[in-house]
């Protein structure tokens, strides 16, 4: 077996790192991320699927895949839970203690994600870090927050057709050992490669409008609708200048979540594609939205707001983008948000580098085009990836501005808890990098019922049928994909 570094680079490399990635190739030619997925996903567990598609068109050069992490990490009522045992210290330590892995050695050629901590930070984990009301009553049953400490990945390199197998080995006080198991994990991921997995096949696309049938939705479209007026008058009042309210939606579906996976990367394919099991739900999604990107000490958030369909031809598609870079609640509700992007960024960035690297770009999906900004800023000594996350959450766009008084008026208005819906979902690279999404176009199955839950922010002049609109249009992705699933189960 061929791996980098050798034998005897790995063990000098061990004398100086607590972490040496052992790295071997394959080719790619006869497997889809999807597949390698379906295999690792065979016999193992807690398996995740991350891809990407830049701009909703075109697929990112890496997809990672992986499974068996060797420790997983927990808030359970704003209490951290390492492999089911409490942990005594604040939250965000023991989140930063529990996800590190020392220093790693500098192996060439190393993916972006090549092993590390994965898996989703819940909007209700805004309470480890601000003071807000917790009356509504929590459905899903699931922590605010899980991660998975993986140290073997399958990174998908489309521009060289590879597979690369990683194993972060953690060498200890035994580098011999800690080479001959990352050897021989190495083999056991590339064993599960070769055995049989999912035969993907031709789907039939469900008639338009049928997809819908069966979901129940809260709150009501009455009660919406007095949602949206009671937030008019807060807004009136000078609490606050806009408000994201939310609606959710239940169906028990005849498929499976993998199944329903593989479909929304078909119907809605975005820069946030992933699928992974915690043991208690399977979550899947497909977000445009960056929360946090940090990428050594430059760090960055990509605010979304304004939406329109898509229009069924060029010329339409093209009429609505017009409109929607014209439309001035739009761009004014966009600005704020920019805004909100800039403060959250300089909070944790060095005075005088935040600026706006991109701003009110039109960017397409499936089935709404939205604009899209991005802000960026050098962290400062002495912070690291969390204190970034944590800088930026929940995003302003999930939530509204300012960001307390809307979470306030969030869990006035919204009775049950939102779950993993507006929080982030990601990964913490073995050096410490990091890369989230905003939790949105985002389904969870749980004991055979799945739940989606989209919603639209609430500013003056909005009307409120237009707001019901927007939260059935973010939706209508994963309702597609829930549709063609049961069609082809």
């Amino acid at each position: 077996m061929k791996v980098r570094p050798d034998k005897q680079e790995f063990l000098k490399l061990a004398r100086d790192y607590d972490v040496v990635p052992v790295v071997q190739e394959l080719t790619s030619d006869t497997v889809t991320p999807f597949t390698v997925y379906s295999r690792l996903a065979a016999n193992g567990r807690n398996p995740f699927l991350l891809e990407s598609v830049e701009g909703g068109e075109r697929a990112a050069r890496y997809s990672f895949i992986g499974a068996d992490p060797f420790r997983i990490v927990e808030v359970r009522e704003g209490a951290v839970f390492v492999d089911g045992a409490l942990r005594d210290g604040s939250p965000i330590e023991e989140l930063r203690r529990a996800t590190d892995f020392g220093s790693v050695a500098p192996v060439e050629g190393l993916p972006p994600f090549a092993g590390g901590a994965m898996g989703y930070l819940g909007y209700d984990a805004v309470r480890l870090v601000e003071t807000i009301p917790s009356s509504g009553r929590d459905e899903g049953g699931l922590p605010e927050a899980w991660f998975g400490l993986y140290d073997g990945v399958v990174a998908l390199d489309r521009a060289r057709q590879r597979l690369l197998l990683v194993v972060a080995a953690r060498v200890r006080e035994d580098p011999e050992g800690a080479w001959a198991q990352a050897r021989q994990r190495l083999a056991t991921m590339h064993r599960a490669l070769l055995v049989g997995g999912a035969s993907p096949h031709p789907h039939v696309i469900p008639d338009p409008g049928k997809g819908w049938d069966g979901w129940v939705a809260t709150p009501t479209e009455d009660e919406y609708v007095a949602g949206v007026s009671k937030a008019r008058d807060y807004i009136l009042a000078g609490d606050i200048f806009q408000v994201v309210l939310s609606r959710r939606w239940r169906k028990m579906p005849r498929c499976t979540a993998a199944e329903i996976y593989r479909m929304l990367r078909l119907t809605n394919p975005s820069p946030y594609m992933f699928l992974f099991d915690t043991g208690q739900a399977r979550i899947l999604g497909s977000s445009p939205e960056m929360l946090v990107r940090v990428t050594g000490n430059t760090v960055a958030t990509c605010p979304i707001a304004g939406t329109r369909r898509r229009g069924p031809d060029r010329e339409e598609d093209l009429r609505l983008e017009e409109e929607l870079k014209a439309d001035p609640k739009e761009r004014a509700e966009h600005v704020m948000l920019v805004d909100l992007g800039r403060n959250d960024i300089g909070r944790v960035s060095e005075a005088g580098s935040v600026r706006v690297s991109r701003e009110m770009e039109v960017e397409r999906y499936s089935h709404v085009m939205h604009l899209v900004s991005e802000v960026e800023g050098r962290l400062r000594d002495g912070l690291d990836a969390w204190d970034a996350l944590f800088a930026c959450f929940p995003a302003g766009t999930l939530s509204g501005a300012p960001k307390v008084r809307a979470m306030e008026i969030i869990d006035e208005f919204e009775e049950v808890k939102r779950g993993v819906y507006g929080g982030a979902v990601g990964y913490r690279n073995l050096n410490g990098d990091l890369d989230s999404c905003i939790a949105i176009r985002t389904l969870v199955e749980r004991g055979g019922s799945v739940q989606i839950q989209a919603g639209a922010g609430i500013v003056y002049d909005s009307v409120p049928e237009s707001e019901l609109a927007e939260c059935a249009a973010k939706a209508g992705a994963l309702v597609e994909a829930v549709a063609m699933a049961e069609d082809a189960a």
